[in-house]
């Protein structure tokens, strides 16, 4: 079992710097570092779940001890999962704001008055014609 911890163990740290490389990675290939991560943390998942068999089968004076191990690197890798769903989160928050950024920038703008205007002037004109449609009546076809 010691050998086995002590690879899961190392593969947890290399997993905490590789978590660096996600601030520093360019939006090309930030996906990739993300998905590098995600594939080592699912497989220390499953390395914990045979170091929990393996811990179970330990001598009595010892087993205690290394579930004890075993349960820090779950909490550690569970803390890592974490991490990355954080960060792709304000990831994912932070390109929907530059999208929405990018769409009022390039969005023409008219004033009140002018949006007004536009309609309003088709309502008038209408008015008008109901105007002067009524005037000839009342004034006998004049």
């Amino acid at each position: 079992m010691e050998p086995f911890y002590q690879q899961t163990h190392k593969q947890v740290h290399e997993i905490q710097s590789h978590m660096g490389r996600l601030e520093t990675a360019d939006k090309q290939s930030v996906h990739l570092v993300e998905n590098e991560i995600q594939a080592s943390i699912d497989q220390i998942f499953s390395h914990l779940e045979r170091l929990e068999i393996l811990s179970s089968k330990e001598p009595p004076n010892k087993r205690q001890n290394a579930k004890l191990r075993v349960d820090q690197l779950k909490y550690d890798v569970q803390h890592l999962q974490t991490a990355l769903r954080n960060f792709q989160h304000r990831r994912y928050t932070r390109e929907q704001q530059e999208r929405q950024r990018e769409e009022l920038l390039s969005r023409t703008f008219t004033t009140n008055v002018s949006q007004a205007l536009g309609g309003g002037l088709q309502e008038l004109d209408s008015l008008e014609l109901e105007l002067r449609s009524l005037s000839f009546i009342l004034l006998g076809g004049v």
